[in-house]
């Protein structure tokens, strides 16, 4: 579904991610995870049209999307969610869930799956999205994402600012859209949590992949479970 072959990206002339590739597949879950300021959120940024990548190339369902900007990207199925999660805080739940579907009609189906998904979001319905708490605007982020209905939801780092609870909450989520079919890339620091959900996964290091292979194999590979997950 996604194919990205050695793509470079960055500010101000430096390249901030060196020749990454990497693909997902059609259902799969994929985790890219690392330590801040590896490169994560540089490389989603490239690869959904938020940032050109420098050189290199990224095709999405067998089209080159390569530098097309990112509401180009979003119309071709491809769907993003920033850790800022970016929602529109002076507007209610119900207008940032809306505006996720432009520049489509909302399809009622699709809001009824995304508020029996996350109940709490048809709770608070009427709120304006900044008086909620961290976890209910990711939450609000994640299914203004789904209102697009995409063929691949991104997500950045998805437990940033969240409690440790909220956070497990939050992938309990990502679960069930997995189980529901839906193809999910997602970038993490929290480590046992995407080993929990994900296929595969690649390991992000100073802007270059340094690991790669199945949810297994790199659970139980030294230099993560050092690095990431705390055992020596």
């Amino acid at each position: 579904m996604l194919e990205v072959e050695g793509v470079s990206a960055g500010y101000r002339g430096s390249d901030v991610v060196r020749d990454v590739s990497f693909h997902v597949d059609e259902g799969e879950t994929v985790m890219i995870i690392g330590s801040n300021g590896a490169g994560k959120t540089t490389l989603f940024r490239a690869v959904c049209g938020l940032l050109p990548p420098s050189s290199g190339e990224v095709r999405f369902l067998g089209e080159d999307i390569t530098g097309l900007p990112a509401q180009k990207v979003v119309r071709r199925g491809l769907a993003f969610v920033p850790a800022e999660r970016h929602l529109f805080p002076q507007m209610t739940v119900e207008e940032n869930l809306m505006l996720g579907a432009y520049p489509e009609k909302p399809d009622p189906d699709t809001l009824e799956t995304v508020l029996e998904l996350f109940p709490r979001l048809g709770e608070r319905f009427r709120q304006l999205a900044g008086t909620m708490s961290g976890g209910e605007q990711q939450m609000l982020a994640v299914g203004r994402a789904l209102m697009s209905q995409p063929r691949l939801l991104v997500l950045d780092e998805p437990t940033t600012g969240l409690a440790p609870i909220v956070a497990r909450n939050a992938y309990a989520a990502l679960e069930r859209l997995r189980e529901q079919g839906l193809t999910i890339l997602v970038a993490e620091q929290q480590v046992p949590l995407a080993l929990a959900v994900s296929d595969r996964g690649y390991v992000l290091e100073n802007g270059a992949i340094g690991l790669a292979g199945t949810s297994a194999e790199l659970a139980s590979d030294p230099r993560v479970r050092s690095a990431y997950l705390g055992v020596v």
